[in-house]
This record gives C-alpha cells, sequence and structure tokens, in this order.
C-alpha cells in the first residue's frame, strides 16, 4: 500500500492496471484530509484522467516507462503532481472538445475535464508534468 504524505511520490508502470494504486492514492488522501464526496469525486475523474493521459499519450503504454504520482497539501489545498517520460504536448492548442466535429470521438475530453474539475490546471516541462490543484477545507 503506498501512502499518502507530505510530498509523497511514487512511481507506477505504464499500464492500465496500475491505475489501481492511484485510486488507492485518491481513496486514502480523501480520508487523510477529509474530502467532501463532491471534491472527492472530482479529484477521481482528474487524477485517472491525467494518469491515464500520461500511460497512453505521455508513455505510448510503453511498461518500462514510469509516470510518477505525488500528493502534496499546503493550508487547504490538495495538490497531485503528475509526470511522464514522454515527449510531450502542446497544450494551448488542443482541439475544442465541445466543437460540433469533436462530440463523436472517443477521446479528446481528458483535459477539458480535469480544467473544469479542478481549482487550478498546471502544465510544465513541454506538457510531461501535470498539476492539479484542489482546494479543501479544514472543518
Amino acid at each position: 500500500m503506498h501512502k499518502v504524505g507530505e510530498n509523497n511520490m511514487i512511481e507506477i508502470a505504464s499500464k492500465p492496471e496500475s491505475l489501481t494504486i492511484v485510486e488507492n492514492m485518491i481513496h486514502e488522501a480523501r480520508n487523510k484530509y477529509n474530502v467532501s464526496e463532491d471534491l472527492f469525486g472530482n479529484m477521481l475523474v482528474a487524477i485517472t484522467e491525467a494518469v491515464t493521459n500520461a500511460i497512453y499519450h505521455g508513455n505510448k503504454s510503453d511498461p518500462s516507462k514510469k509516470v510518477g504520482i505525488m500528493c502534496s497539501s499546503d493550508n487547504n489545498n490538495l495538490c497531485w503532481t503528475i509526470t511522464d517520460q514522454g515527449d510531450g504536448f502542446d497544450y494551448y492548442n488542443l482541439p475544442d472538445p465541445t466543437a460540433p466535429e469533436n462530440l463523436e470521438k472517443e477521446c479528446g475530453r481528458g483535459i477539458f475535464l480535469m480544467k473544469h474539475l479542478t481549482d487550478q490546471l498546471i502544465f510544465a516541462e513541454n506538457g510531461r508534468v501535470v498539476e492539479l490543484n484542489f482546494r479543501i477545507s479544514n472543518n
């Protein structure tokens, strides 16, 4: 079991089965930081989308390449950082998934979802690193 703590990073193989490890980390963070049900749902979708993108698009499903996942907290913020070993991508020029010509496509909605489910989404290192920030309350 991987523990969620301050600046704790794990690495997973670039294969779909690795998503279970990520989902367990998200559940653990939910319990540790008393995350609301709504925020938990947003985190689960956004973070698994980011990791899925890292596995399939970043690392091209190469199991020898790793995806790094780090969860850290700062005041009322949970920050998830997902890193892949791919070539990166141009995150400024992505097709609009809500455009009529893209509505029937099977992919292309992950980043759109992440933008709408996080409080802040940051790309770095030519898209090889994505930071997903969620505001939490310490009630």
